[in-house]
């Protein structure tokens, strides 16, 4: 009898393991924000940030760019939206601007192990404007999250992982420092 028991636990064990749904593949990876900042939505790829009132949209950009340079960034490409839907006349409803930012030590890391990765890269951050919650026209920066972007790479390695981390957060603390227009 008590072969039988141990029988049926086993069966019954099996049985549970079958019917067990394996887990997804996205990751809950996100960056690290400092005290203040808006937690990170891991359901969306993009972090949006107004930008303090009074800040131009030049002032915006000169901050980014300053501080980007003191993290190692690279700036190279800018896309103007505004002035490519004008030339079709129409009007583009306040700034719309992509701006791309690239940390080779970081993005190589991620590079050499999924070079599929690369659709990714550069870094984009985007700055326009929009109506905010009270009707108002307002500039805000955004940026295109690599963490959630690593959940396209199936069975993303460690090191992977790690730099996309490494990579968001600093691009997060970057995004936070210019809406206020540090340098």
């Amino acid at each position: 009898m008590r072969l039988s028991a141990v029988v049926f636990l086993m069966v019954s064990l099996l049985v549970a393991c079958s019917v067990v749904q394996p887990k997804s593949n996205k990751l809950a990876l996100s960056g690290k924000v400092q005290v203040g900042m808006p937690a990170v939505d891991t359901s969306t790829a993009i972090y949006e940030l107004p930008v303090r009132e009074g800040l131009s949209y030049q002032d915006v950009v000169d901050s980014l760019k300053s501080l980007a340079l003191g993290m190692n960034f690279v700036n190279p490409a800018n896309f103007s939206i505004t002035e490519h839907i004008k030339n079709r006349g129409i009007d583009p409803q306040g700034m719309k601007e992509v701006q791309s930012f690239c940390n080779l030590s970081l993005g190589t890391e991620i590079f050499l192990d999924h070079p599929e990765f690369l659709v990714f890269a550069p870094c984009r951050i985007a700055i326009y404007e929009k109506s905010d919650a009270k009707q108002t026209m307002r500039l805000y920066i955004a940026l295109a999250r690599p963490t959630y972007d690593l959940n396209s790479i199936k069975h993303p390695s460690l090191r992977a992982q790690q730099a996309a981390l490494e990579l968001e957060s600093s691009l997060l603390n970057l995004i936070y420092r210019a809406s206020k227009g540090d340098f």
